[in-house]
């Protein structure tokens, strides 16, 4: 099992930035790909960014391509979401989300889910 705990979320302006954090614990080397996943209000629930436990390949969403960057820390088990250049419709909840099974990053593939981090973008 791995347990994953998002942090970093909050208020911010149109064009400010925010670094989100996921830390993982347990079995984290259960996991192939990990990542992160947003729901906006009304919306379905969509991929952002995920990157590979091996490789470090990335996968990014996009409308995300040129603002967010993902990157990892393997010494503290720790994901983290650079976000820059924010919108208003970037509000969401983030998501950290891990795939035990293979490296795709999709909604339907990842098995490991954090509770989310609410990020707000408005003046």
């Amino acid at each position: 099992q791995v347990q994953l705990v998002e942090s970093g979320g909050g208020l911010v302006q149109p064009g400010g930035s925010l670094r989100l954090s996921c830390a993982a614990s347990g079995s984290t080397s259960a996991y192939y790909a990990i990542g992160w996943f947003r729901q906006a209000p009304g919306k379905e629930r969509e991929a952002v960014s995920c990157i590979s436990s091996s490789d470090g390949s990335t996968y990014y969403a996009d409308s995300m391509k040129g603002r967010f960057t993902i990157s990892r820390d393997n010494a503290k088990n720790t994901v983290y979401l650079q976000m820059n250049s924010l919108k208003p419709e970037d509000t969401a909840v983030y998501y950290c989300a891990a795939n035990g099974r293979g490296t795709l990053c999709a909604l339907s593939a990842m098995n490991y889910w954090g509770k989310g981090t609410l990020v707000t973008v408005s003046t």
